[in-house]
């Protein structure tokens, strides 16, 4: 399965990121060497992922996976 793809990445504003990691909810990265190849963000005020997304070039590597694990297990602490 391949993720859904934003159809215009401009809809989602630095403004917006910023509003769901510090005020409405928290988020996780992973890196693989000095490169950010995956996040996760959980929405607080509406109870649900705001986002999980993985780059192409490191899908079916069990990161989205561990993201989506560590998001969740932070969630309902």
């Amino acid at each position: 399965m391949t993720e859904n793809t934003l159809s215009d990445p401009n809809l989602v504003t630095d403004k917006d990121c910023e509003e769901f990691l510090f005020a409405r909810g928290k988020g996780w990265v992973c890196e693989s060497g000095s490169q950010i190849v995956g996040f996760s963000i959980v929405d607080l005020k509406e109870n649900n992922i705001w986002a999980l997304f993985v780059h192409p070039d490191f899908e079916k590597q069990g990161i989205g996976r561990k993201l989506h694990d560590v998001m969740l297990d932070w969630y309902f602490d």
